[in-house]
């Protein structure tokens, strides 16, 4: 199979997962300024960016959630957002794996370290940005008044932390588990961005 319709493929692949994730695997709760949630849908699309690079990964997490948000109408008023916060995570986590520590050349204790720091470092910059783009798309784009906007962004800050800690844990878990026998088979080398 050629490579760039493998990674088509593969992004289509982890937008579901996100979507589904996202959608189906998810608590919401209700705040004054509007709702926030528990779910596992950054955990595919730091999945993705694992494996297919920073650009690719935050593009299956952007388009599986953004969906997510555009079929839901608790949250189809912030889907730009969601957008936004889930390409910056794949761009970083990629960038981290693929630029900072080659991950695709790693084996055994150095790859696991160097998976789970990739991850976390996609996950810090959502638990940094989500609360505080939150508090500001309510406040200035949405009209939401400051109090209530203050409510969202510190539940946001406790649901996107908590989720971030699922995130990093399964996603690294499953990089971990897939990536010798991907790299057996000569998947993982057309997957990963090229250096």
């Amino acid at each position: 199979m050629n490579n760039k319709i493998l990674k088509i493929v593969m992004i289509g692949l982890m937008s579901a997962l996100c979507y589904i994730a996202f959608t189906f695997m998810q608590i919401k709760i209700p705040t004054p300024g509007g709702a926030t949630s528990f779910h596992l849908g950054n955990t595919f699309c730091v999945l993705a960016a694992l494996l297919l690079g920073g650009i690719p990964g935050g593009a299956a997490g952007a388009i599986g959630m953004g969906i997510g948000d555009l079929l839901d109408p608790t949250y189809v008023i912030v889907a730009p957002k969601t957008i936004i916060l889930k390409m910056g995570i794949g761009i970083i986590t990629g960038l981290v794996a693929h630029k900072v520590f080659h991950i695709q050349k790693l084996e055994g204790q150095r790859l696991y370290k160097a998976v789970i720091l990739s991850a976390l470092a996609g996950m810090l910059f959502n638990v940094v940005g989500e609360p505080i783009l939150s508090y500001f798309y309510t406040t200035f784009i949405l009209g939401a008044p400051e109090k209530a906007a203050k409510a969202l962004a510190s539940w946001n800050a406790i649901t996107t932390a908590t989720n971030a800690i699922l995130a990093v844990i399964i996603s690294s878990a499953i990089y971990i588990a897939i990536a010798p026998r991907l790299k057996n088979n000569g998947i993982l080398r057309k997957l990963a961005p090229k250096e």
